[in-house]
């Protein structure tokens, strides 16, 4: 910022202007190009001489010899945080993101999935939805085998939703080891919530291991355990889209986009997805090694929490791609987006 307010209106504008044609475009920008349409009439020359001035600043860089100039990441830093101008949702983009809000929706993945789905048609980059926790209190669990070495855990939870997830049980369980387990959980589980439930049942299976059977007590162990399985398809986060950042991809971007896959893949580090969210309400944006979750593939995030009823963050909503995003457009995208889960997470939707 104070770098902003040391330059002069030329210098400014044509750093700007520079800015603004990059993330219009993905090249670089010739001086030539930016004598269109100046507010003065300056020669080439001269602009070139304020773009050299720039580059010593460290704003811009060179990519090539003669090839004009890209913003460096302390430029769209500066850019974003003192001259970007941040546009409004259209109302095409509005309904799109509005149309993901079914009426009577219980299931709040599939909502979820819907909403990073339209969030990453929207703004072409990939989308990242982090769902919240399920803290209800849970009604009844049960166990059913599906075939040998599958089995399936019900959650029914006090709200009424129910959630169902496949997963592979312990060696040598039998029907009456599954109803033994089924009821020695349903017996603690009683007005607490899923993660209350696994404390809880580590101090009672400690306590009572003579009355519980071996089977039934790994099989306890097993079937909640599966509820903290980064590998499962139920992970926290969604991500839509990644098919959007290999639009117009050069062979350096193919490879960054493919670090960026590899992340993505493993879901790493997901709670700090949501820690990036933590300094407060609103939209933030990373870029590039500023992410550190995506660093290495030298990405944008463009991130913003959404809160439920009182006011505690559960959960967020992104977008992430090159860093030359359209940021002014993306902003208030992420940012309705985040504040409409919000709202209807917290039973506030409106029709």
């Amino acid at each position: 910022m104070a770098l902003i307010s040391d330059m002069n209106d030329r210098s400014r504008e044509v750093f700007r202007r520079v800015v603004e044609a990059y993330l219009e475009t993905g090249d670089p920008v010739g001086s030539r190009a930016l004598t269109r349409n100046f507010s003065e009439k300056l020669s080439a020359a001269t602009i070139r001489n304020v773009m050299q001035d720039l580059e010593f600043l460290g704003l811009l860089d060179s990519p090539h010899v003669s090839a004009g100039r890209i913003p460096t990441q302390l430029g769209l830093r500066m850019f974003i945080d003192g001259l970007m101008e941040v546009g409004t949702v259209s109302d095409k983009d509005r309904d799109a993101i509005n149309s993901t809000v079914g009426e009577g929706e219980t299931d709040v993945a599939h909502l979820l999935d819907r909403v990073g789905a339209a969030l990453s048609g929207i703004t072409h980059g990939a989308s990242l939805v982090l769902t919240p926790k399920h803290e209800a209190a849970i009604r009844h669990i049960e166990f059913v085998s599906l075939a040998p070495g599958r089995a399936l855990v019900i959650l029914v939870f006090a709200d009424g939703q129910v959630e169902n997830r496949v997963f592979n049980p312990p060696v040598g369980q039998t029907p009456s080891s599954m109803r033994e387990a089924g009821n020695f959980l349903n017996a603690l589980a009683e007005g607490r919530t899923l993660s209350e439930l696994r404390t809880h049942m580590r101090q009672q299976i400690a306590a009572r291991r003579q009355e519980l059977n071996n089977l039934a007590r790994e099989m306890v162990e097993s079937g909640l355990a599966v509820w903290e399985n980064p590998g499962e398809s139920t992970e926290r986060l969604i991500v839509r889209g990644r098919s959007n950042l290999l639009d117009n991809a050069d062979e350096a971007d193919l490879t960054r986009i493919r670090t960026l896959f590899d992340d993505l893949e493993r879901k790493r580090d997901i709670a700090e997805f949501l820690e990036l969210t933590d300094a407060g309400e609103g939209v933030r944006i990373f870029i590039g090694s500023e992410n550190k979750l995506f660093s290495l593939s030298g990405s944008s995030l463009v991130v913003s929490p959404y809160m439920n009823a009182d006011r505690k963050i559960i959960g967020a909503v992104g977008v992430i791609g090159p860093t030359r995003l359209n940021y002014g457009r993306i902003v208030p995208i992420v940012d309705y987006t985040a504040q409409l889960v919000g709202r209807m997470l917290s039973g506030k939707q409106k029709g």
